[in-house]
């Protein structure tokens, strides 16, 4: 059993300021998770002009995230109860986001071309989506290395009509990080 926390893992703040998330930006964390290990960094980071939009697909990680904002009196996070894999689920604005994350979640969708389409109705023209997970070699955390996606996979995944591949970067020992911008195509 391995001792690192989640910041030794991936330092969220660290993560966010690489990939260049700015004060006043609309970020979703897609798959936020119970603890909103970026979304209370991202939270910190947009201020109180922006709006980190929490989405998962379970009820209970987006009760636990919500009543840490109301405990710590952060208010610019929104709880998004939804199904990425779902095209027009997440009950977030049409093109309205500048960043969507998507951070140690690939391996758990089944349908990423769904997942893509809904990443990119969310996303508006210029925005960056932001692709982290597991690297397929052996790691002492992480899913079983059958479940990941190469970081060649994730990037034929996203490049295309939708999304334009921008750079790869290093998010951490154990993960691969990659960058998409978000074309002007329509989502059809």
């Amino acid at each position: 059993m391995s001792h690192l926390t989640g910041t030794e893992l991936i330092n969220a703040f660290s993560l966010l300021e690489k990939v260049e998330l700015e004060a006043g930006n609309r970020v979703a964390d897609l798959g936020c998770g119970a603890l909103g290990h970026f979304v209370f960094p991202a939270a910190k980071l947009v201020g109180q002009r922006g709006v980190v939009f929490a989405v998962d697909i379970q009820r209970q990680v987006l009760e636990q995230v919500d009543r840490l904002a109301k405990q710590d009196q952060i208010f610019n996070i929104k709880p998004v109860w939804a199904d990425i894999e779902k095209f027009r689920a997440v009950a977030i604005q049409d093109g309205s986001l500048d960043m969507a994350l998507l951070i140690n979640n690939l391996f758990l969708i089944k349908d990423l071309e769904q997942a893509r389409k809904e990443m990119a109705r969310l996303t508006k023209a210029g925005a960056r989506l932001i692709v982290v997970d597991w690297k397929t070699s052996d790691t002492p955390l992480g899913p079983p290395l059958n479940l990941r996606v190469s970081r060649e996979k994730a990037k034929k995944i996203f490049s295309g009509q939708l999304f334009k591949f921008l750079q790869e970067f290093e998010p951490g020992q154990y993960h691969y990080g990659l960058i998409f911008e978000r074309t002007a195509s329509p989502v059809a």
